[in-house]
């Protein structure tokens, strides 16, 4: 059975992740010591890099998930499901896979500053600034790539390939 995979060429390898993942797992760690974080994981694409970043740092932790929507290309955004924890007075950080236009990072952010945390930061895996809509930045940025569709470790297209272990582009 063919794959995405097949039509595209490796961008990131398992091992390149990884080293992203340690990297910003230790910049969060030495920032946030002696204090607990609440990571917030945006459904569906951001699984896999929360999942990987949490065992990554040993500070106490607490995850809660979101499932933001875009109803169309640069239509309303809404919440899907919200958080299910209280976050106020808490440190939060937002994981994201991938910062495109920003529109719905920006719609989260300002949904969960009304929830009054007492810090909310961003970290990003890849950061692709020149498809940005809204000026919105990351904390902590793993990787800042140029205007390329990227699919794996989360990343999909038409909901395929967010199972592939390694990061792929589409072949020129």
């Amino acid at each position: 059975m063919k794959q995405i995979r097949d039509e595209m060429t490796t961008f990131l390898k398992q091992e390149d992740i990884q080293k992203l993942v340690g990297k910003l797992a230790a910049q969060i760690e030495n920032d946030y010591e002696g204090r607990e974080i609440i990571f917030i994981c945006p459904l569906r694409g951001s699984v896999h890099f929360t999942a990987d970043l949490m065992r990554r740092i040993s500070l106490p932790q607490q995850v809660d998930f979101v499932f933001v929507r875009s109803t169309e290309k640069g239509g309303a955004i809404s919440m899907q499901k919200d958080i299910s924890i209280n976050i106020a007075g808490k440190d939060v950080i937002i994981v994201e896979e991938i910062i495109d236009t920003g529109r719905t990072l920006s719609f989260l952010k300002d949904r969960l500053l009304a929830a009054k945390p007492s810090s909310l930061k961003i970290v990003t895996l890849l950061d692709k600034p020149a498809r940005r809509e809204l000026p919105i930045r990351a904390d902590y940025i793993g990787k800042t790539i140029d205007d390329r569709y990227v699919v794996g470790y989360g990343m999909d297209s038409d909901e395929k390939g967010r199972n592939y272990s390694e990061i792929y582009v589409l072949k020129n």
